[in-house]
């Protein structure tokens, strides 16, 4: 069942021992979205806490500093930025499938696993957090203003995506007034890489090869490569972006070897391709520019599947492109 911003705050205003759960590898978006709402239930008198499957990254650390780690017996579980079950993580899937109550959303993928509050055109998680902050009458303080631009700025690629709207950036401003220290969570997020990072940066960029005429750049990371970086999987969800960056690329890919051996595969594009229509037919979903799946067998064979859906894709659009001028000849 869908539910509007009016009908989810009412809703929650019913519940108490509220468990609040993000997806796998959690970015910006799921936890920041988590935290706000987990924050704005305790500020209205309720018991809540936010859980994942993985371990949060250090560099989130400061979303969730300043809130109380409350120990109770779920009664009611809300899931934030999850489209899919599946996207909670195995251990978590099997342990929670059927007693989540509601999904907090935007992707257009979403399964309607649970009664769902879902805005297709939020440019992420937070800006449907924050509406229904609103609603349930609390007064967004420091700590969800913080929570809700981490969700904002990170899912937006610092508001230079081409999801980022007006109403984002208004709400953005709105958050910078609360009081948040914006250059300190931008330079976080999107200017600060540890070593370990950028050790498999380094060597993420060496796999980098073209394909489809140059529209489609490939990127892949194996296990070997976390293990001698250091890095882990909480720390590479910015690695996705850069496939996407190369001049005449329509189609970035980034192919990540999971623990359990299967890949883990992000696609980001530029118009007029769209990223969830290329991931859905593998079984994954998202967004037009942002989307992922998982698919099992050896990499060569993972590889070949995603350029074949990758390849139909472009060859359904690449002949309307109009090349654009260069004004700098």
């Amino acid at each position: 069942m869908r539910l509007n911003i009016q009908q989810t705050a009412a809703l929650l205003g019913e519940k108490d021992n509220i468990l609040i759960l993000t997806h796998e590898r959690p970015d910006g978006d799921t936890l920041g979205s988590a935290f706000a709402l987990c924050r704005a239930l305790q500020l209205s008198g309720k018991k809540a806490r936010v859980m994942c499957q993985d371990k949060i990254p250090p560099s989130y650390s400061f979303l969730y500093s300043e809130i109380e780690m409350q120990d109770f017996e779920p009664e009611y579980i809300v899931a934030v930025d999850v489209a899919d079950l599946k996207l909670l993580g195995s251990e978590f899937k099997e342990k929670y499938e059927g007693k989540i109550n509601l999904c907090i959303d935007h992707h257009a993928s979403n399964t309607d696993y649970a009664e769902n509050l879902m805005l297709e055109d939020a440019a992420a998680a937070a800006e449907v957090v924050l509406q229904l902050v609103i609603a349930m009458g609390i007064t967004p303080d420091r700590v969800i203003a913080e929570g809700v631009y981490t969700g904002l700025s990170t899912d937006t690629g610092c508001f230079r995506y081409s999801n980022t709207t007006s109403r984002t950036l208004r709400m953005a401003a709105d958050m910078i007034d609360v009081g948040i220290s914006v250059n300190k969570i931008n330079q976080r997020m999107f200017e600060t890489k540890t070593k370990s990072y950028a050790a498999l940066e380094r060597m993420a960029l060496k796999t980098i090869k073209l394909y489809c005429d140059d529209r489609c750049a490939v990127m892949e990371i194996s296990r070997k490569m976390y293990a001698k970086s250091g890095a882990d999987e909480s720390e590479c969800h910015t690695l996705s972006s850069i496939p996407r960056q190369i001049e005449g690329v329509l189609v970035g890919v980034t192919i990540k070897e999971t623990k359990s051996g299967t890949y883990s595969i992000s696609v980001r594009t530029h118009e007029p391709i769209d990223a969830s229509a290329i991931c859905m037919k593998m079984g994954g979903g998202g967004h037009k520019r942002a989307a992922g799946c998982s698919l099992q067998g050896s990499l060569l064979s993972v590889r070949n599947t995603i350029l074949e859906h990758v390849k139909q894709a472009l060859d359904e659009v690449v002949n309307t492109l109009v090349e654009e001028p260069d004004y700098l000849s």
